[in-house]
């Protein structure tokens, strides 16, 4: 399946790929509420020209991927926001559109300074729809089988926008994982990168030890690549060579800005280790042990911003690495 893997192909031209920032933080800052069980999908019915706006950002800032607002974006829970299921659908593919949109606003056909950049369509985990920070837990009330059954309308929606690859990400558990490549093995020749949050430098959400995840998907077609991410930037130099040891693809990771963030109230706290967007360094120096311990994609997550996106694309040039 490498012919088909679009990370690998992209890393033909370049050492490593800059994966955008976070959406949510960016859409506050332009003004927007979030506070709601949708989260950012809800502005893909409200404000969808804000969330190509978010998008543009990021691939002006260096990005090579973006990943789109269908994080907490199903039928389900839009129909429960009282939209009808044939709106739903509608909206999960425009999450593609708009970032697709974006990138064709940078990025022209026969340029040559940069790669073409690419869009990942987000599949956040069933923990994002019900929007009760299980996706930081685990221990969900459904089996795998299950599990397959929920992800499975809007992975085949994304699959049918035309995304380069769907992300499916922030899942805090190996059987959730499992369930993704289910559903890939039903879908020759679709592509997704699967990224897990951890709770330490060895060990997913749920408590399974990354390595263990890494060696079950190590063979999995259609897997393009794995990793980690809304991860503290301490526990990711660990996690990478964890997963190295029994996974020979890409490993992608995009940690989160340094803070930490309650699930309760919902809010975020500085931490101990607090990189925010006023010190871009956080991403920015992490990078050299990320690439040496074997990382092969860099973003960030929660409470990163464009300026930390161009600030990792900077140093990449910055080392004459185009």
């Amino acid at each position: 399946m490498n012919e088909l893997n679009p990370i690998k192909a992209l890393l033909d031209d370049v050492p490593f790929m800059v994966i955008d920032g976070a959406m949510a933080t960016e859409l506050e800052a332009l003004g927007c509420d979030l506070n709601d069980a949708l989260w950012s999908a809800r502005l893909l019915a409200q404000a969808p020209e804000k969330i190509r706006q978010v998008h543009q950002a990021y691939f002006e800032a260096g990005a090579d991927c973006a990943i789109t607002a269908s994080y907490q974006a199903t039928v389900p829970g839009f129909m429960q926001a009282g939209m009808t299921a044939e709106e739903a659908r509608a909206l999960i593919q425009l999450s593609v559109t708009l970032a697709q949109q974006a990138r064709d606003a940078v990025w022209q056909p026969g340029q040559t300074d940069r790669p073409k950049p690419q869009v990942a369509a987000s599949v956040g985990p069933y923990g994002a729809y019900l929007a009760d920070g299980s996706e930081y837990r685990g221990g969900y009330d459904l089996d795998r089988a299950g599990l397959v059954e929920f992800h499975r309308e809007r992975f085949e929606l994304l699959l049918a926008a035309g995304a380069d690859l769907l992300a499916a990400e922030t899942l805090p558990s190996l059987e959730e994982a499992l369930a993704i490549t289910d559903l890939l093995a039903e879908h020759p020749g679709a592509q997704a990168w699967i990224t897990f949050s951890a709770k330490d430098g060895q060990h997913i959400s749920d408590g399974t030890p990354i390595e263990e995840c890494a060696a079950a998907l190590a063979n999995c077609p259609g897997v393009a690549a794995i990793g980690v991410n809304c991860t503290a930037l301490a526990h990711i130099e660990s996690l990478i060579q964890a997963i190295r040891r029994q996974f020979d693809l890409p490993i992608l990771v995009y940690p989160n800005s340094g803070e930490v963030y309650d699930a309760v109230t919902k809010t975020w706290h500085p931490s101990q280790c607090d990189h925010t967007g006023a010190d871009i360094s956080g991403l920015a120096q992490g990078v050299e042990h990320w690439l040496a311990a074997g990382a092969s994609g860099i973003g960030g997550c929660c409470r990163t911003t464009p300026e930390d996106i161009q600030a990792l694309a900077q140093w990449r040039r910055s080392r004459q690495i185009v």
